[in-house]
């Protein structure tokens, strides 16, 4: 299973008035990680849409364990946890970098959809082995 680790600063622009990351920026990161997952793959959201699909989110879920403040140094890892049919599920995990303890996890649901009428598709064939699930 191939998984993708990246760094992020958080800006004080991404904290609520506690003082914390705001938690609807959890998404945000989880994006940032799975774009670069995807990149690491060799399959970039730009080459998804030149071959003819898309992946919008259908479901989304993230399990709160401890807050991330302003100036943390983030570590988030991301990886395909499931792929069955049409759908895709990326798993993420974020953590203070040089740190065991888990802040926040996760994933995202998509579906392989056309660019043509947005109806679902078959991913292509070689996405399992693209990815290290197969």
């Amino acid at each position: 299973m191939k998984k993708v680790k990246i760094e992020y600063r958080v800006p004080y622009a991404d904290t609520d008035q506690m003082g914390v990351v705001y938690y609807g920026n959890y998404l945000t990161l989880f994006e940032r990680a799975r774009n670069e997952l995807m990149r690491a793959c060799g399959y970039t959201y730009r080459k998804c849409e030149e071959d003819g699909w898309m992946l919008p989110v259908i479901h989304a879920e993230v399990d709160y364990k401890s807050p991330a403040k302003y100036d943390d140094l983030l570590e988030i890892t991301a990886y395909v946890s499931a792929m069955k049919g049409v759908r895709i599920e990326i798993a993420c995990e974020v953590r203070r970098k040089g740190e065991e303890k888990l802040l926040a996890s996760g994933f995202t649901r998509h579906c392989f959809v056309s660019t043509k009428d947005f109806r679902p598709i078959p991913p292509p064939d070689n996405l399992a082995v693209i990815f290290g699930i197969a």
